[in-house]
Parts: C-alpha cells; structure tokens; sequence
C-alpha cells in the first residue's frame, strides 16, 4: 500500500507535504518513512480523535487529507481531495454509500456496518443539516478538511467518533460539504478494533452531544 501513495516531490501529485501520524507501530512502518525522509510523528496519546488532534496542531497546512493504509481506502482517490477543495469545500468526504461506490459489506448478505452508518448517518442529516445536499457518508474517515474548518468546530473527540463529530458540527455551522464515491477495498490484515455494540453506543453518545450542546 505505502508504495502506491505519491510522493510530494512526484510532478501533479499535488500535495504539499506528506506526514505520518504513528501511534507505537511495531511493523516497520516508522523505519520505511523515515528512510524516505518522510516525516513521521509519534503520538503518545491513544485514539484516532487524538491522531487528529495532533496533526491539526503540529502540520502547517491550508488543509490537510486523512489516509489509513489498511487497505480499505484508495490512494488514487487522492488527487480528487484537492480538486474539491479548490472548488471551495470545506470538507470532502469519500463516500463508501452514494451511487457508483462500493462498502465493504456489499458483497456479504447481513450488511450490519453499512446499515449502523446508514441509520448514524440518516440522524445527522435530519437532526442538523441546515443547507446543502443529503451526505451519504458522514462517518468515513477518508476525508479532507481545512485549517479554517478545523477553527470553526474546534473538535475534541478522542476517538473515533471523531469524523463524525466532524459531519454534525459542520452541518450545524452550515460549512459546504463535498463528497465523492470511492470503492472501498478489503483490509489488507488484521481486524478493525472497533467492535459493534460498544462502537453503537459511542456514536450514540456523540450523536446525543451535539444534540443537546
């Protein structure tokens, strides 16, 4: 996977600078970065709002683009961040949900990830969407963000219900929202920590939050 991603220096890949957030890693992933010269920061903290957190305060950036090489997101989705973004999106969210995409589940009969995203998904959009269109995925987290945005929400989850905390203060702040549909890839090994019914019950909680702050 890292091999696919393009270098800063490669002609159009269009990014300023690419940053490794590393969160203890034990399977060379700090090693092959480095020796790239690819700056790579340890974070101390553990949870995936905390790896947003440390990139909003330690990368320099007009924006910034959130990729997980695990291999369910796309690196050739890439470029059409920027694209978005130049147009005067605020955030850009790939979409696993809206037409011409693919989830993961798709193939499996009992869908009960894509189902629980729909239905977080339907809640946000009714319960605080004031403008724009109807966000088919407002919990992926391969998605773009301004440095501008990130002020605006002042975000604190720690985990990750981070991305969707993201969606709901946007459309509360009325941001302009973009999205594009990307096919969503199988893991590449090991298993998502996030398990269903505690994962139901933190977004609940965050949906809950927001509702009532």
């Amino acid at each position: 996977m890292f091999p696919r991603i393009p270098a800063p220096s490669t002609p159009n890949a269009g990014f300023d600078e690419i940053v490794v957030v590393d969160g203890g890693s034990t399977d060379g992933t700090v090693e092959y970065f480095t020796q790239r010269g690819v700056k790579v920061i340890g974070q101390s903290k553990r949870g995936r709002g905390e790896a947003f957190h440390l990139a909003f305060e330690q990368i320099k950036a007009d924006a910034y683009i959130f990729f997980s090489p695990d291999g369910n997101e796309d690196p050739e989705d890439l470029p059409k961040f920027r694209k978005y973004l130049s147009e005067g999106a605020d955030i850009v969210i790939a979409s696993r949900m809206m037409k011409g995409a693919r989830n993961e589940e798709d193939d499996q009969i009992f869908r009960w990830r894509k189902w629980a995203n729909n239905a977080f998904n339907l809640m946000a959009n009714i319960a605080f969407r004031k403008k724009g269109p109807f966000i088919t995925d407002s919990i992926n987290g391969y998605r773009a963000i301004t440095k501008s945005a990130t002020e605006t929400l002042k975000l604190d989850a720690s985990d990750y219900t981070i991305e969707y905390q993201m969606t709901m203060r946007a459309f509360k702040s009325g941001l302009k929202i973009a999205e594009f549909p990307t096919i969503e890839g199988n893991r590449i090994f090991g298993e998502t920590q996030a398990r269903s019914i505690p994962t139901g019950i933190r977004f609940l909680k965050a949906f809950y939050h927001e509702l009532t702050h």
